[in-house]
């Protein structure tokens, strides 16, 4: 998180980025229940009126925390006492930075909860405690909320379980099967028993290859680019990748992984 903002620091040095669109955040400092209701749904409500984004489907996510001034970074973790970490997030710097694990952008629809996940501790807690269960159901709600607005997707649920119609509005959404079906349980058109018996039919059909999921790669405005195009902008303007490398006083390969570049080296096979 801090080589972040020090990548991010030195590129605001060359490039202006978009400005913080954050209620309450005030450059490393988040006054929460000032700006934004603390109730989660609520929250999500006005932040979805205040961003002007109607009662529809978001399109590209990550892409809206990113011209909102979010820095939002897709970093592989290799350390194992993060390994079980979907993503975290602060406010404390002078830029609020959300990182999402590689291993979520194996799924879009996973990728993109966890992203607004994230955005509720943002907007709701500043920062997340670990292990804090309140906090964790209070950012899964403002997700939930914030993805799938209560009085827009409720008319296009179904009364019944219907994985066609599911699958339609997974696509039209950006929201997966599962959390659709959870919906229809919070919303009261499942009852508990029908609810249980459809997640284990969708166990089943992921089983036999239903419902795959689908990598962000196919997905441009779910791909984080910010840094990548401060750098490529800086770039034009003479800033060459050893000269922020030197600054920062990183080696190039873990600048290129901050920057979100591919490592394009061929690799060197040695055969006996």
């Amino acid at each position: 998180m801090e080589q972040l903002w020090e990548l991010t620091h030195a590129l605001e040095k060359r490039i202006r980025l978009p400005a913080v669109d954050l209620p309450g955040f005030a450059a490393g400092e988040v006054e929460t229940g000032t700006e934004i209701p603390d109730d989660p749904k609520e929250a999500a409500r006005a932040l979805r009126a205040r961003w002007g984004l109607g009662a529809g489907p978001i399109p590209h996510l990550i892409r809206l925390l990113e011209n909102r001034g979010i820095v939002t970074a897709l970093v592989p973790l290799a350390d194992d006492d993060v390994a079980t970490v979907d993503a975290f997030s602060t406010s404390r710097l002078p830029r609020p930075i959300v990182v999402i694990t590689r291993d979520r952008a194996d799924d879009v629809y996973w990728h993109r909860f966890t992203a607004a996940h994230e955005l509720g501790h943002l907007v709701l807690h500043g920062d997340a405690i670990p292990g804090d269960a309140r906090q964790e159901r209070e950012a899964d709600a403002f997700a939930a909320e914030f993805l799938t607005p209560h009085a827009s997707i409720v008319p296009s649920l179904p009364g019944r379980v219907d994985f066609a119609a599911l699958s339609e509005l997974q696509r039209i959404w950006g929201v997966s099967v599962k959390s659709l079906l959870y919906r229809c349980r919070e919303v009261g058109l499942f009852s508990d028993s029908t609810a249980t018996r459809a997640y284990q039919r969708l166990a089943i059909m992921r089983g036999r290859g239903a419902f795959r999921p689908e990598p962000i790669i196919g997905f441009p405005g779910e791909r984080p680019v910010l840094l990548s195009r401060a750098f490529e902008l800086a770039s034009e303007n003479g800033t060459s990748l050893l000269e922020l490398a030197n600054e920062l006083a990183w080696p190039l390969p873990r600048l290129r992984t901050l920057l979100g570049m591919e490592d394009t080296r061929p690799t060197l096979k040695l055969i006996r």
